[in-house]
């Protein structure tokens, strides 16, 4: 949801403004929060994100989960977390039309800069389309209060023509975050040094003649693959993790992915949820 900054002088939005807070895109984008600017309630995260290869700042377990399935989704461009609904002077507009106290910081009493969750580039089949979700647990819109501050980030991106919404737990694919999360370390071949692409392409073209006439769990396949090639034990499961975050061994993605058990693969790619995105198509 729209979280409380308390950077609510002037002076000092001024200067997070020349930093490049909330500007940029891709790899040069700033988010205007980072984990040690805002106290919260659960895990704060900072993880390198595939499709940014930048540094991402996300501020509950909820989030963390939604990035990992926008992660994984192939409709996702971009990604830019703790957006600034700027300028300041707008949001305090729309608060005041709609007869709602603005978020105040709780010290100085100054209205503060609000920011959605997560603003969100998609690929469409002409050019992208920009989405601003904001992420909630279910129980917490259930306060007149947090409704009245979504209010304010709704009509914000309302005049702005860009399609908003509300993300809760129950939107969000458990099963396919859990796997994206294991899967996510191994994406790179840089993440599986010292191997070189050479041994990596070995390892992976033994492991796919497995994968296809073995009926045994994965991590006992992996390591006999490693005893086969005289590797460390494990080399061939963080290659199988390289193989199934690259898409090149297409799995069920909604069904959890357990080394103790056989890994059956698809023929063909599963389609994509399309509660993916919070409903959007």
């Amino acid at each position: 949801m729209a979280k409380r900054n308390r950077v609510s002088k002037g002076a000092d939005v001024d200067k997070r403004i020349k930093e490049g807070r909330g500007q940029g895109t891709g790899f040069d984008y700033k988010p205007w929060l980072l984990v040690q600017n805002v106290p919260s309630r659960g895990l704060v995260t900072r993880i390198k994100g595939w499709k940014t290869t930048r540094v991402h700042h996300l501020l509950s377990n909820l989030e963390l989960n939604y990035f990992y399935v926008l992660e994984w989704s192939p409709k996702v461009c971009d990604i830019r977390e703790q957006y600034p609904l700027l300028p300041l002077s707008e949001t305090i507009a729309i608060a005041q039309q709609c007869g709602i106290r603005h978020p105040l910081d709780p010290k100085t009493q100054q209205p503060v800069v609000m920011t959605t969750d997560f603003l969100i580039t998609m690929h469409q089949p002409i050019g992208v389309k920009d989405l601003a979700r904001t992420i909630k647990l279910a129980k917490d819109l259930l306060s007149e209060r947090t409704l009245e501050k979504l209010e304010i980030e709704r009509r914000y991106w309302l005049k702005r023509d860009i399609d908003w919404g509300i993300v809760t737990e129950h939107e969000i694919p458990e099963t396919l975050a859990k796997n994206v999360e294991w899967l996510h370390p191994f994406q790179k071949t840089t993440d599986l040094s010292p191997l070189t692409e050479p041994e990596i392409n070995r390892i992976a073209t033994t492991l796919n003649l497995r994968i296809t006439i073995d009926s045994k769990a994965l991590a006992d396949m992996t390591a006999e693959c490693d005893d086969q090639l005289g590797l460390f034990p494990g080399t061939s499961l963080s290659v199988s993790r390289h193989l199934i975050a690259n898409r090149q061994w297409q799995v069920d993605m909604n069904k959890p992915i357990q080394p103790s058990q056989q890994l059956v693969l698809l023929a063909t790619p599963i389609t994509e949820v399309s509660r993916i995105l919070g409903g959007a198509e």
